[in-house]
């Protein structure tokens, strides 16, 4: 299952929707769509940019036969919370877009993001809007919002030239994509160039340091005989550690809720987990906290988690907590990573890009070996966690 490249393109020459005197073009969550073709299987289709912000041109994985009108649009609420669930909000408007065959209007995201471009801002009015009002509350079932999307997208409805959905934030609509459908998205978000130096300076820091304390830590696998420890880039892995007061307060509710004691460990537990991963000899952890290691404190107004995240990402080794958001991300696009190479399972060998989960026990007392389960229907596992974690 190979995932085709994606060519960079930012949002630049977007416009201000004057009717809802707010911004419809942001930088996307520190991020910006790299594609002007999204990866192309299971029938997904084209994401390109014009004057408007985002067309989606593609067809629904149903029906090859349905394309995207560059004069239809959608809109939807401000995208609100963290960084990871901005991500998912806006790929989940995305697929709502597509599903309706409507050009997305980029949305307002929160008040700690921006888009620099400011002065390349222009106002557009539209003469026919709809309002939609999402429906909410446990009578709304997931199937009834998917009946309203359909019924929607045909006429008398079609024939406005905006449709403007009203109500929550997107991240808490009903998911009707898999998460092969929502990896096409993330895979063609990348770093602005700023965050992306700034992350460059700090796993270039990283590995400095396991020089100078002279760590030769390499998984065998990746080791040839031709190439000496100094040749190499020193390995690091990277752990992201929940251990914050609110976070346990939090665990502990989960695990009271659902009935199992997966989900919170102790600091003590982690460290003594991470050191059981077999084959693993010793190297510099990176425990997610980039600001000590930034030349420029305040590039991190706002902009902290991503470094963190991209550190992460990077990272020869990532052990993480399967019921945390920025850990499945990072679990699902290192499993892509591991896809495009050919390796489909990570059990039972050593592999490029290995994610672990802390909180699940593993073999000889580690964590579990973690690939994300592509061929799940919807993304509720990574917006919401999971014991279920497997390579």
């Amino acid at each position: 299952m190979g995932l085709s490249s994606c060519k960079h393109l930012r949002f630049f020459g977007c416009h201000l929707n004057s009717m809802a005197c707010k911004c419809v073009a942001l930088f996307v969550i520190a991020l910006v769509f790299r594609a002007a073709m999204l990866p192309t299987f299971s029938g997904f289709g084209e994401v390109a940019q014009n004057s408007f912000g985002v067309i989606n041109k593609g067809s629904l994985s149903s029906d090859s036969e349905l394309q995207m009108r560059k004069n239809k649009f959608l809109e939807v609420p401000q995208i609100v919370w963290g960084l990871n669930n901005q991500k998912i909000a806006f790929a989940r408007a995305c697929l709502t877009a597509r599903m309706m065959k409507r050009t997305l209007l980029m949305p307002s995201l929160s008040a700690s993001l921006f888009y620099k471009e400011i002065d390349l801002l222009q106002p557009i009015s539209f003469d026919k809007v709809f309002e939609l009002q999402k429906g909410s509350g446990r009578k709304w079932t997931i199937e009834r919002d998917l009946d309203q999307l359909r019924e929607f997208s045909k006429e008398p409805y079609d024939g406005y030239e905006v449709i403007r959905i009203l109500g929550k934030n997107p991240f808490l609509w009903h998911d009707h994509w898999p998460v092969k459908d929502y990896a096409k998205v993330f895979d063609c978000l990348v770093l602005v160039e700023e965050i992306s130096k700034e992350a460059d300076k700090v796993v270039s820091k990283i590995r400095e340091m396991g020089r100078k304390v002279g760590s030769k830590a390499v998984f065998s696998q990746n080791a040839s005989n031709s190439e000496s420890p100094s040749s190499l880039p020193m390995p690091y892995i990277a752990v992201h550690m929940r251990i914050e007061k609110d976070w346990m307060i939090h665990c502990k509710k989960l695990e009271q809720r659902f009935n199992i004691s997966q989900i919170c460990s102790s600091k003590e537990e982690i460290i003594g987990r991470v050191g059981n991963i077999a084959g693993l000899t010793p190297m510099i952890v990176y425990l997610a906290v980039a600001d000590s290691l930034l030349e420029d404190n305040s590039i991190l107004n706002g902009w902290k988690e991503a470094i963190d995240y991209e550190v992460c990402l990077r990272a020869n080794v990532f052990v993480g907590n399967s019921f945390s958001t920025f850990s499945s991300l990072i679990a699902l696009e290192r499993t892509l990573k591991m896809i495009k190479m050919g390796i489909t399972t990570s059990c039972g060998k050593d592999v490029t890009w290995p994610s672990y989960a802390y909180n699940i026990l593993g073999e000889l007392n580690g964590p579990q070996r973690w690939m994300t389960n592509m061929s799940d229907s919807s993304l509720h596992a990574i917006s919401y966690g999971t014991k279920d974690v497997s390579c």
